[in-house]
């Protein structure tokens, strides 16, 4: 009866699927008024880092950033582990591990409380990955963790858990067209061995909207899947009104993609009086532009965003080897990572990943409570703050390329300015083992008012030379990572 149920329930499908396929259409363009005329909002310069949290099925394994399409590919570390774990592809493929996601420690209340300790403004849940899972109580599609799974939506906890805390709440979404190919892997079949041929777990028929039906690992998306994503993230926008949209690539699906943050603009408008308080985040494109693990190498003019993590997406490194994905950043690196791309006019986005459990690592937990000691002294360096004329100056050069971010701390003879009315802070990226020398601040040198070092009343001794501007150093410096000089000007 049970498989009875399965097969008519898929038939049913299926032919709601073809309907929608005969009589699906691509948004018809238009001018949209609330795209053309986009600004960031003020919200957003403002509050200059946000933390997020990139969690969902595939950091149950822990061991790799794409284990849902790695785990089709026969005798890789992926599918070994997975065999030992789950079983053969063919009779347990990623819907096991869905339902093994049960999120038993998942604290959001005192996970927002630790993120809003250590300076975080906003935070951001994952609402879809490339793994065509919604993270939410999603209406559009089945396959979501309210029917699978933790059997919570995870969304709209942590959605509660940060406006209680008075924080800006925003959501990412992955699920462009890695969507609809990205586990491409789950229509094959071992190639050797005794299961040879035997079809993996793409090929049943119950699983079909979770797995979709690429014929190739770059297969597009057909309009029928489009428009059935256009219902499921105008469903996530309008059931839980996020501050911020974040897409994994430029605007996705092209019209598609387009209609959907039309009406989340046009939404958000009527939230807020008529002012769009709403960030829409994308890799490529107008909006608020993101550099996936990268920084700017220059100011830039408008508004932008890093995200990056403290090692994986969804997991943390035990054994790092020399790239991106896998190395851990310690504190120093997050808050010069930080202070780096405030002074270019960015934000930065950073996640702290969870075990599949809920629950961070213990090297997440290390660099919180070094960012909580930090954020307190040195806060409104960075909070609120407006370039000044030059973003900093410094023997260290970071290079101009793909996936740039830092990776090691800078020298505290590197320094980034921000700026409040006319108050300048020069913030040194270390703790300083001799003479500060500010070159850039030569031609200031008549308009300083005074200098001081946040977190001490000691006074500072400074004098002005043809070269720089010279601070002498302190015997005791009022905290670790960075420290803070306010100079105030006429």
């Amino acid at each position: 009866m049970k498989k009875l149920k399965q097969a008519f329930g898929f038939t049913l499908w299926m032919a709601a699927l073809t309907g929608a396929a005969l009589h699906a259409q691509t948004p018809p363009k238009k001018a949209y008024p609330m795209i053309t005329g986009y600004a960031c909002p003020e919200w957003f310069r403002d509050a200059k880092f946000g933390i997020w949290s990139h969690w969902g099925p595939a950091s149950i394994p822990g061991i790799g950033n794409g284990y849902p399409t790695d785990l089709w590919t026969q005798n890789s570390s992926s599918y070994k582990w997975h065999v030992e774990h789950y079983g053969h592809p063919s009779q347990a493929g990623y819907v096991a591990v869905i339902e093994s996601w049960k999120t038993e420690k998942f604290d959001p209340d005192k996970l927002v409380a630790r993120y809003k300790a250590a300076g975080a403004k906003y935070v951001v849940a994952l609402a879809t990955h490339h793994d065509n899972f919604d993270c939410f109580d999603s209406t559009y599609h089945e396959w979501n963790s309210v029917k699978h799974g933790p059997h919570k939506d995870i969304v709209g906890l942590w959605r509660e858990a940060t406006l209680k805390a008075g924080l800006r709440f925003g959501v990412s979404s992955h699920a462009d067209e890695r969507g609809w190919n990205y586990m491409y892997g789950a229509q094959l079949a071992d190639t050797t061995g005794p299961l040879a041929g035997v079809p993996y777990e793409g090929k049943k028929s119950e699983y079909e909207r979770l797995y979709n039906t690429p014929q190739g690992p770059k297969d597009k998306p057909p309009a029928a899947w489009k428009d059935k994503w256009l219902q499921r993230h105008t469903d996530l926008v309008d059931k839980y009104h996020p501050d911020l949209l974040y897409f994994d690539s430029g605007i996705p699906h092209g019209d598609y993609g387009t209609q959907l943050i039309a009406h989340y603009l046009e939404n958000n408008a009527k939230e807020h009086n008529g002012a769009v308080e709403a960030v829409v985040n994308v890799k490529a494109g107008s909006f608020v532009r993101d550099y996936e693990r990268g920084v700017s190498v220059t100011l830039q003019d408008k508004p932008w965003q890093d995200d990056t993590s403290l090692s994986g997406w969804f997991y943390l490194s035990k054994n790092p080897k020399n790239d991106h994905a896998s190395l851990v950043k310690n504190a120093t690196t997050v808050i010069h990572t930080l202070a780096d791309v405030v002074s270019k006019n960015g934000n930065l986005l950073m996640n702290f990943p969870q075990r599949g459990d809920g629950s961070l690592y213990p090297e997440c937990e290390v660099v919180l409570d070094e960012l909580t000691k930090w954020m307190p002294i040195n806060g409104e360096a960075i909070f609120g703050t407006r370039p000044w004329t030059t973003f900093g100056e410094g023997p260290s050069v970071i290079p101009a390329k793909y996936m740039n971010e830092l990776m090691d701390p800078l020298t505290w003879q590197d320094i980034r300015f921000t700026t409040k009315g006319n108050v300048l802070y020069a913030i040194c990226l270390g703790v300083p083992q001799g003479e500060i020398k500010i070159t850039s601040l030569v031609a200031q040198a008549d308009k300083i008012k005074s200098v001081a070092l946040l977190g001490s009343s000691e006074k500072i001794s400074w004098k002005a030379t043809p070269e720089a501007i010279v601070l002498q150093p302190l015997a005791q410096w009022p905290c670790a990572h960075a420290v803070v000089f306010k100079i105030t000007l006429n």
